[in-house]
Parts: C-alpha cells; structure tokens; sequence
C-alpha cells in the first residue's frame, strides 16, 4: 500500500529534501503533495486527502503552530496524523506542538531510518508499513 504524503515548507529545496528522505527510507510513497506555508497546505487538502503531512514549523502566511492548531480544530482534517520536520528541537517547542494536535515530531537534519521510524510510531499497527 502507498501513502499519499504532504510535505509543507516554505523552502522548495526543503521540501525536495524530505521528499528524497521519505523515499530513501522506503516508506512506500503515492501522491506527494507539497505546499509552501499552513494555508497553501489547507487549501490542498480541502480538494485531496492525504495519510500524512510533514511540515516545518517557520513558515509565512500561516506557520507550522497555526496550521497544526487549525488541523486539530477542523472535524474533517483533524485524523490526518502530522509529523513536525524541524530543526527547532526545543523541549518547549515540542511539547507544544504535541499539545496542540501533531502526533509526532522529527529534528532536522535527520536519517532515513529516524522518518520511518517516527512514521510507522504515528501511523501506528493500522497502517503497517511492509
């Protein structure tokens, strides 16, 4: 089975990045959508589901707190699992993230091995990845 994933960065060279980690990590990958701030990304998914979103958190117009707190707020979005890509690794920062409705969290810069792992953790046994 593959995941349809989103990826929101405001750095086109970012998201290309962890796109290419995503598939070194073997992670199976179906349709990658990509988005340049939490808006953009809203607008996306408001005409295609995804089974997961990456996103960063320094971003323009809307930034990562804004669109996880927005996810966490809407009945439709808000059982997409997030993951935080990241190079803040605050434990204030963290913590609020997960407060506010992502269900896990990664450190740039990061290996292959660390996204899988975090992923298959979020995504849980239900949705096994083989």
């Amino acid at each position: 089975m593959a995941f349809d994933v989103m990826i929101v960065d405001d750095s086109p060279a970012m998201r290309g990045f962890v796109r290419r980690v995503l598939e070194l990590s073997g992670i199976p990958i179906g349709t990658c959508l990509a988005a340049g701030n939490g808006q953009q990304a809203l607008d996306l998914l408001r005409r295609q589901c995804v089974d997961f979103i990456l996103t960063d958190i320094n971003m323009p117009i809307m930034d990562g707190e804004q669109f996880v707190r927005v996810l966490d707020s809407d009945e439709a979005l808000r059982s997409i699992p997030v993951v935080v890509v990241s190079t803040d690794s605050t434990e204030n920062r963290v913590q609020r993230l997960l407060t506010l409705g992502a269900r896990g969290y990664v450190t740039k810069p990061f290996l292959p091995e660390t996204l899988r792992e975090e992923i298959e953790r979020v995504l849980g046994a239900s949705h096994a990845i083989s």
